[in-house]
């Protein structure tokens, strides 16, 4: 009875102190592993950029639910980026990473200011994938990886002391009918509070069957264990595929200036899957017995009570027209800033490969239903230029035009969309994106546009079928030899 009447009066508490609603995601598209910390009345996070680059991409907030890029901490593309953790120790700031290459291994960079610049990428030449630096008790510092590993890091953090990697923890063993893609204890994020260290853990797998993901936690009094788990398992679950938000986990939490508690998670929409792994929160709780708890009226699908006021409106499409390099724009797997100049909102791209799958599109991040991508596209050389939905080099869907036909993009392979009878090096073009149904349009005068006689299906462009943690983004791209010129560029909501 007791129990009862705290968590009513929690309950009551929580709804009188949150101020405002907020509606998930809160980062909305392909933004998987979320990591966050806290600085005084500053937030940041970073996410797996997995091919995409520049990488690492640095988020700032005052209101954890609008979030702005502030910089990224990776220039150079040395494989598929997964599960960083952002932190500082002292005066410095630091995000360790993986990169999924063979054999896998662990990196670092570090800056004086979240805002960069970022030092060069650090290999700490240890494997695993997930890594979490956390302070010991006695000030050593550790990264904890998958699997339950530890090792321990040389005072400075960009180096680990040989000799000393072992497994500390066995994980939480969920029911044996639950269906997931497997136990993969991974997305190790610990955080010392109070008494207690407590350490998250994302298990089931990131993929697969909607109810496949989960975070789970553990605590204990000291850095090397041994390690509790909660008798509430799982902190954060998808229990039934009849919900929006599948495969819900690997969980970051934070606390607010005043003592609040929030967790960062991913998920994947139920019908959206190809939008990749989005950024939820939810609100959450320490409870009398010393373990997070939800609360238990939270829908991450309706409108949600946030912790903190002053909520300020960032629009992050509101830039795309200035094509900035790293902070809504991005490469696959190729940052070459020589292929781009920008000038009064027009971007010359230099031309690529022979094909969007060579060509290194240039990409960002739309996280919504139903939207729409134009530019005015101007061809110079011999050189072919359009748009796309990319998920990866074989697999796309598009239009684009040479000057001498227009082309539709579709898995991959090119077919004649129709002829360039002017033979014009000028023309506007136009993807549509309604429900996972892609459109294309065309213009020779920005004014009157055309519909093409075509029509395709991406929702099934997503890790499920295809692997690679990617998601299908829109861009440009130039193949060829030459340069195109993209104008006017605008994205919108539908």
């Amino acid at each position: 009875m007791k129990q009862i009447l705290f968590l009513f009066s929690m309950l009551i508490l929580s709804i009188s102190s949150f101020s405002q609603t907020y509606t998930n995601p809160i980062l909305g598209g392909d933004y998987p592993d979320p990591t966050i910390m806290r600085e005084g009345s500053d937030y940041y996070m970073t996410h797996s950029a997995f091919d995409y680059q520049p990488g690492l991409t640095v988020f700032h907030s005052r209101d954890l639910v609008h979030w702005e890029p502030i910089s990224y901490a990776l220039k150079t593309y040395l494989g598929s980026i997964w599960a960083p953790d952002i932190c500082k120790y002292k005066d410095k700031y630091y995000i360790y990473f993986t990169v999924a290459t063979q054999p896998r291994s662990n990196y670092v960079v570090w800056a004086n200011n979240p805002a960069g610049p970022w030092s060069a990428p650090i290999d700490l030449h240890i494997g695993n994938i997930d890594p979490c630096h956390v302070v010991g008790e006695d000030g050593s510092r550790w990264l904890f990886m998958s699997a339950g590993k530890r090792v321990r890091l040389t005072d400075d953090g960009l180096a680990t002391i040989p000799d000393t990697e072992e497994i500390v923890y066995r994980g939480w063993q969920y029911p044996e009918d639950w269906e997931t893609e497997g136990f993969c204890l991974e997305g190790p994020k610990l955080r010392k509070i109070g008494k207690y260290y407590y350490y998250l853990n994302a298990e089931g797998g990131t993929a697969g069957p909607p109810t496949s993901h989960m975070v789970t936690q553990a605590r204990s009094q000291s850095i090397n264990g041994p390690w509790e788990n909660a008798p509430n398992n799982p902190l954060i679950h998808t229990w039934s595929k009849d919900e929006r938000w599948w495969s819900k986990g690997h969980g970051s939490i934070v606390d607010t200036p005043d003592g609040k508690w929030v967790i960062v998670y991913h998920s994947y929409e139920k019908d959206f899957t190809c939008l990749g792994r989005q950024t939820l929160m939810e609100p959450i709780y320490l409870g009398q017995d010393g373990w997070f708890h939800r609360y238990n009226q939270v829908d991450v699908a309706l409108p949600i009570g946030v912790p903190i006021k002053n909520v300020v409106n960032v629009d992050r499409h509101t830039r795309l027209s200035e094509f900035r390099l790293g902070l809504e724009w991005k490469f696959y797997k190729a940052f070459n800033p020589d292929r781009v100049k920008v000038n009064n909102g027009a971007l010359t791209l230099k031309a690529q490969g022979d094909s969007p799958g060579t060509s290194a599109p240039l990409m960002f991040v739309a996280g919504t239903h139903r939207y729409q991508i134009e530019a005015e596209i101007e061809l110079h050389g011999d050189v072919t230029a359009g748009l796309v939905m990319y998920y990866n080099s074989q697999f796309y869907q598009g239009t684009g035009f040479d000057r001498e036909k227009r082309y539709r993009y579709r898995k991959g392979g090119q077919t004649r969309g129709g002829i360039n009878s002017t033979h014009t090096n000028h023309m506007w073009l136009r993807l549509v994106n309604r429900d996972n149904i892609i459109t294309g349009w065309y213009s020779l005068d920005g004014k009157e546009w055309k519909r093409e006689t075509w029509g395709m299906d991406c929702s099934g462009y997503n890790h499920n079928t295809l692997y690679e943690f990617q998601s299908v983004l829109p861009g440009v791209f130039a193949s060829g030899n030459g340069y195109a010129t993209f104008k006017n560029f605008k994205f919108t909501k539908l």
